[in-house]
């Protein structure tokens, strides 16, 4: 994984920071279900999938929330994090590529509000959110 190091008391609105995601594989599915405990078989067993009418497996949800919790204690200690929330609004496909990203909305009196999403090579945002970072 890969981001840029942004520091310091001086965001300013439209500033972004990113995280390229490693490619989601059934391994990686598989470590996450088993470090979680999510064991829902849409997420491991493709033949549960097509059960249902789902082509493939897809990632957990709240593997996309850890890479996006990662990308801001990338940039900012666990303590500088005020808030942090967000909404899914689609699936992560095994072998996809996301990236996160984090964009200020707003950053006055030492705290950057962001907005939050992972997206997919192809555009695709499959989560949304925000989140309050102190920035001394």
């Amino acid at each position: 994984m890969t981001s840029a190091t942004t520091t310091g008391t001086d965001f300013a609105p439209g500033q972004e920071i990113s995280l390229a995601c490693p490619k989601i594989t059934r391994t990686a599915l598989a470590l996450y279900a088993g470090a979680s405990g999510d064991h829902n078989p849409v997420h491991i067993d493709i033949d549960a999938c097509r059960a249902v009418g789902i082509d493939d497996v897809f990632a957990h949800g709240m593997l996309s929330m850890a890479y996006l919790g990662r990308l801001l204690t990338d940039h900012w200690s666990q303590d500088q994090v005020v808030s942090y929330e967000v909404r899914f609004s689609a699936i992560t496909p095994v072998n996809s590529e996301p990236t996160c990203t984090g964009t200020v909305a707003k950053a006055e009196d030492g705290v950057a509000d962001l907005d939050l999403t992972v997206t997919l090579p192809d555009g695709t945002v499959t989560l949304r959110g925000t989140a309050a970072v102190r920035l001394a």
